[in-house]
């Protein structure tokens, strides 16, 4: 999921020579020769626990024994990990955590950096990891860099086949010298031969621009029974709690999780029209009508993009003024989410930040549109249709054109590759914060939040982390979001309205949500304020249509969220629905939930509520919105209103639940003998369905710190 994790990301150019200073001494320029070309690819690999595959009669290529991730934490400049002594501490490792030692390991595959000083580290580092074995007995190979996100899986698939076929890969031209004994290159053709019937064995190296990388420990898979996997389960009742013990969000009206708590309890929405700088109502705007050019609608959640980075932070205004908006929104959420803390190092162990953002940043499309820009102008001075005008009209219009869509062309820097990179807003939050954090970047359209969560959670879980940072991102109100939204008819002709008779389609927002997780028994034995409890999150993808939701697919989500608890849907009292508020889409929900929460000894009605309704369809942030609202009326023992509701959609059959969507902030009463209980789902384009269990801490009930007052006062 991180764009760059896999490879070591594009290069600046030539700009600037080797380890040169960048303006404001922000950094080293990127120092990859500037004739390497670069490369293209795709590719897959289909992975499955080998005792499955074994029971499955698959042809298995290879065994993955064991996947390290490292990042190295640098303020500034994203720019590749030189350190030589980290790579070969987690080599080692990892070859312990996979039961091998370095002397069991024949071939060896590199990044295939074209980044010098990343090269040498690397190299530095397999001396070091290999020293005093016999000349010659290691192979060493070389990824193609060049191919930047695909490089670490196209190496992963070469290693692969060559054990399976048990033939060395075959060396690529023009690969960078050898680090010296005991490694050599491989002839072409030549045989792998088995080390005194030992299983082949091999490691493959990936690294990103970001400052991560990876160190993967691949077997031959010889015909025998299979091991029992290790025991890594992320289903099975009583999976692991996972405590929130942090959150922070900035959402329209409310710059903090305080005042989003304060819009929630208000009952009032702060959806409206859109600003003049977010959509030129002249170029962009025909109400009423269903184009491919033109918005029907200009409402909308608009969040303003901060100007200037949070005061703990010593960000350089020449790299600040090139940050993608959403990751200047992403710094300002984290800054709310990390306060008390300690400014560098605030966390210790491992970690993963795991960010829900789309993979096209602003900033990049603006890019690309400047790029071609000259070739619009041709194009609209060439149109039959102006061929009426006078040559100076003409001029004029061209004129006007670039006025109101260029904007003022960057520098080139090495910053503004930065502003550019999705998988930079999780790199920005390691790297800025000194986070000992691997850095990904989610995309699973509006289901993206709980899809970051779900990889937080499930790093937790297998201990692969100590604490997890999980969240969405997106700036959903731009004319183009808006215009693409308008072509397909999802967008409200007035404002969204969840559940209601009159609900015609969902109105854009823009927001932030963040989270800090830890395991529950790691939060309690470090004092840390519970938030919030996640028992359980529940994933599917009913694969039958881009944009219509699927009752079954939903289902399946919720189905696998109960397996892993030892409650009922029954005790379930709160759902925070997606909620988009399009008619298919709400009637959908409500009858799956019918699915799973009709029935038992409920003691009273499933409360449903969308924080859309409030801060309007945030896109890949709409599940950190909805997480964010639950976790806090859970702390205020308050159940949260719905906005704009005015006659309930009689056809979406709530009374065979039994099931109430309030319009008012109500008391939460706890249930006699057990926590509150609420659950949350997301659901995105594709497909994808994500259904989250969250309950109160059974060990902090009552006032604590960081618990919300009654009279709407945010977390103190």
């Amino acid at each position: 999921p991180d764009a760059g994790t896999a490879g070591p990301g594009p290069r600046a150019g030539a700009a600037g020579a080797p380890g040169q200073a960048a303006p404001g001494g922000a950094g080293p320029y990127l120092d990859a020769p500037p004739d390497r070309p670069v490369g293209e690819g795709v590719g897959a690999v289909l992975l499955k626990r080998l005792s499955t595959a074994g029971r499955d009669g698959d042809r298995v290529y290879a065994t993955v024994l064991d996947c390290a991730l490292r990042h190295e934490p640098r303020p500034g400049c994203f720019r590749h990990s030189y350190s030589a002594g980290l790579r070969q501490e987690t080599a080692a490792a990892s070859l312990r955590a996979a039961g091998a030692g370095p002397d069991t390991v024949q071939y060896v595959e590199c990044a295939g950096s074209s980044v010098p000083r990343e090269a040498a580290a690397e190299r530095e580092a397999l001396a070091r990891l290999h020293a005093g074995r016999a000349d010659g007995s290691v192979v060493l190979g070389e990824g193609d860099g060049r191919a930047f996100a695909h490089a670490g899986l196209a190496s992963l698939a070469r290693v692969a086949r060559a054990l399976h076929e048990r033939r060395y890969p075959a060396p690529r031209p023009g690969a960078g010298p050898l680090p010296g004994p005991p490694f050599r290159r491989a002839r072409a053709g030549e045989e792998w031969a088995a080390p005194g019937g030992a299983p082949r064995r091999a490691v493959v190296h990936g690294a990103s621009l970001t400052g991560t990388f990876c160190h993967l420990v691949l077997e031959e898979h010889r015909r025998r029974a299979p091991a029992v996997p290790r025991s890594r389960s992320r289903g099975g009742a009583r999976a692991v709690p996972v405590a929130v013990v942090g959150l922070g969000g900035r959402f329209a009206g409310a710059p903090d999780a305080a005042a989003f708590w304060r819009v929630v309890r208000s009952g009032r929405t702060r959806l409206g029209p859109v600003p003049r700088s977010v959509l030129d109502r002249e170029l962009y705007h025909s109400p009423g009508a269903l184009s491919l050019t033109h918005t029907y609608a200009d409402q909308g959640g608009h969040v303003p993009v901060p100007d200037g980075p949070p005061e703990d932070l010593a960000v350089l205004g020449p790299r600040y003024a090139a940050m993608d908006g959403a990751q200047r929104l992403a710094l300002a959420v984290a800054a709310e989410l990390f306060a008390g803390l300690p400014r560098r190092a605030p966390l210790t162990g491992r970690g993963v930040v795991a960010v829900g953002t789309t993979l096209g940043l602003t900033r990049e499309r603006r890019a690309h549109a400047e790029l071609v820009l000259s070739g619009l102008e041709d194009t609209v001075a060439a149109l039959p249709a102006l061929a009426g005008l006078s040559s100076l009209r003409r001029k004029r219009l061209v004129e006007r054109l670039r006025e109101r869509t260029a904007g003022a062309a960057a520098e080139p820097s090495p910053a503004l590759l930065d502003g550019c990179l999705a998988s930079g807003v999780a790199a920005l939050l390691a790297n800025e914060y000194g986070l000992c954090a691997v850095p990904l970047a989610v995309e699973a359209a509006c289901a993206s939040s709980l899809a970051a969560l779900d990889v937080a959670v499930a790093a937790l879980r297998a201990g692969t982390a100590d604490f997890a940072v999980a969240g969405g991102v997106e700036l959903a109100c731009t004319a183009r979001d808006m215009v693409l939204c308008s072509a397909l008819g999802l967008l409200s002709h007035s404002r969204n309205a969840p559940f209601d008779a009159a609900a015609d389609g969902f109105t854009p927002g823009d927001g932030c949500g963040l989270f800090l997780l830890k395991r529950y028994d790691d939060a309690r034995r470090d004092g840390d304020t519970v938030h919030g409890v996640i028992r359980a999150v529940g994933a599917s993808n009913d694969a039958k249509s881009l944009i219509a939701p699927d009752v079954a697919g939903q289902v399946r989500a919720m189905q696998r969220a109960f397996a892993q608890v030892d409650f009922e849907p029954c005790t379930v009292d709160y759902l925070e629905a997606h909620g988009t508020g399009t008619k298919v889409g709400d009637r959908v929900e409500i009858a799956a939930a019918a699915r799973l929460y009709a029935g038992g000894p409920r003691a009273g009605a499933l409360r449903i509520g969308s924080a859309k309704s409030f801060f309007g369809h945030t896109f890949a942030a709409a599940g950190s919105a909805g997480l964010l609202r639950t976790l806090l009326a859970l702390r205020a023992g308050t159940l949260p209103p719905n906005a704009l509701l005015r006659t309930l959609n009689p056809a979406l059959g709530l009374a065979a639940i039994p099931a109430e969507i309030a319009t008012r902030p109500e008391p939460w009463p706890r249930p006699p003998g057990r926590p509150r209980r609420a659950a949350v789902s997301s659901f995105g384009t594709g497909g994808i369905n994500y259904h989250v269990l969250v309950e109160e801490d059974r060990d902090q009930r009552g006032p604590a710190a960081g618990a919300i007052q009654e009279k709407g006062h945010g977390p103190r």
